[in-house]
């Protein structure tokens, strides 16, 4: 139960637009929804002195990510333990996101009205975290910004990709997120997680569809508990 429950913990403390696109570490649903409850921590993080060459590059993302409101693909997630799943996730901007795990795995994350629900058919478990308490967040927001209330941590451009590791100026405490970009043309590749015991998922997106018509009722909720 700690490990699949987990996939969904460090997901929401991603990725993220927490993204673009999840989502990852063994933390009981108990123990996520004491994170979504816990105070915004009071030590400011620590972010990087970026180059101007970094701050083009950082506005290339911007707009690569505000230029897509709509997207599906197929990903493959590497968990903190090393077990990969695979499944599909679609986006539809501003806060809505479906990642459905194949089968045999029983898990199914949706995002929308504001929160995030997770959904463990096998052991008939749901766990809800309010969306502006996940990186996810950032990535379903109407307009994506990495600067304001995000702090940079990390940033590297080499071998055709380009990396940028942010977390939440107000809560550095709900984990960090790094988005992984092909630099040409600049395109989402991927994303991790580390939650706050250091524990890393990363999911990795092919096959990526933008601008697609999304059925209506793609984005609809699991049944939460009363």
């Amino acid at each position: 139960m700690t490990s699949r429950s987990g996939k969904f913990s460090a997901l929401c403390l991603a990725l993220s637009v927490g993204g673009g696109v999840s989502a990852l570490a063994p933390v009981a649903p108990a123990m996520a929804q004491e994170a979504a409850q816990a105070a915004p921590s009071a030590d400011a993080p620590q972010g990087i002195t970026l180059s101007a060459s970094d701050k083009v590059w950082l506005g290339k993302i911007e707009k690569a990510l505000n230029s897509v409101t709509t997207f599906q693909a197929h990903m493959q997630q590497l968990d903190a333990d090393g077990k990969r799943t695979t499944g599909v996730v679609l986006m539809q901007r501003p806060g809505q996101m479906r990642l459905a795990y194949d089968p045999p795995t029983p898990l199914l994350l949706v995002a929308n009205q504001g929160k995030v629900v997770f959904r463990d058919n096998q052991l008939d478990q749901t766990t809800v975290i309010p969306m502006e308490r996940t990186p996810l967040g950032l990535l379903l927001r109407q307009h994506v910004s990495l600067a304001n209330d995000v702090t940079i941590t990390g940033f590297q451009h080499e071998g055709g990709l380009v990396q940028v590791t942010v977390v939440r100026t107000s809560s550095p405490g709900d984990g960090s997120l790094t988005l992984v970009f092909y630099d040409n043309p600049v395109a989402l590749r991927s994303w991790s997680v580390v939650d706050a015991q250091g524990r890393e998922t990363r999911v990795t997106l092919f096959d990526v569809k933008s601008g697609i018509s999304i059925p209506a009722g793609t984005f609809t909720l699991p049944a939460q508990p009363e």
